[in-house]
């Protein structure tokens, strides 16, 4: 069992049953009375952050996550199935657990996949994905009112905002924090 001392950023601590990030964490030692830790922490399932104070020395639970390199092969229903990409298993995951990540997700798209016990927690992928702009409208020339961009659809179905100058069928890098457009894919 760890103590308060052990803290880094990006562990993990179990804390009343629930996995928990830590952001960022601070040693304090007043003037008077004893030290503490002040900590950031994030939850692993819901995203929430939490300011948490620990008493200096108090024992905590770290955890280990498993973060598996895993490729996207299909989705079947309302899951998904991935692939771990060095012994080849497949594991379905569902789509409470993908989340967001669905918007930018096509066949084959790597992914890391954090898992604590056998149970898939959360996925992650890259900053930036290559995704077939399928439809949007001609830009027209000189017209500046809406800021030099239009509504745009990409092959996984979202929308985004683009420039005008982008035209159907381009390949575009989408941000996959926040889906916003980052420039022509090379």
């Amino acid at each position: 069992m760890a103590t308060t001392a052990d803290l880094k950023n990006g562990i993990t601590l179990d804390i009343e049953g629930q996995l928990w990030n830590v952001v960022e964490f601070q040693h304090v030692k007043p003037g008077k009375g004893p030290a503490f830790v002040r900590t950031k922490l994030k939850s692993v399932l819901t995203g929430k952050v939490i300011d948490r104070t620990f008493n200096s020395g108090v024992k905590i639970d770290i955890e280990i996550l498993e973060k598996r390199d895993m490729q996207f092969l299909y989705k079947e229903g309302e899951d998904f199935v991935f692939m771990d990409v060095k012994t080849f298993d497949q594991m379905v995951i569902s789509m409470a657990t993908v989340g967001v990540m669905a918007n930018y997700m096509l066949e084959n798209t790597d992914a890391v996949v954090a898992v604590h016990d056998g149970n898939p927690l959360y996925i992650e992928l890259a900053a930036a994905l290559p995704l077939r702009i399928t439809y949007t409208e001609p830009g027209i020339q000189g017209d500046r009112s809406s800021g030099g961009t239009k509504p745009a659809t990409v092959e996984t179905g979202i929308e985004i905002q683009v420039p005008l100058f982008i035209k159907q069928d381009e390949i575009v890098m989408v941000d996959t924090r926040d889906g916003s457009y980052q420039g022509r894919a090379n």
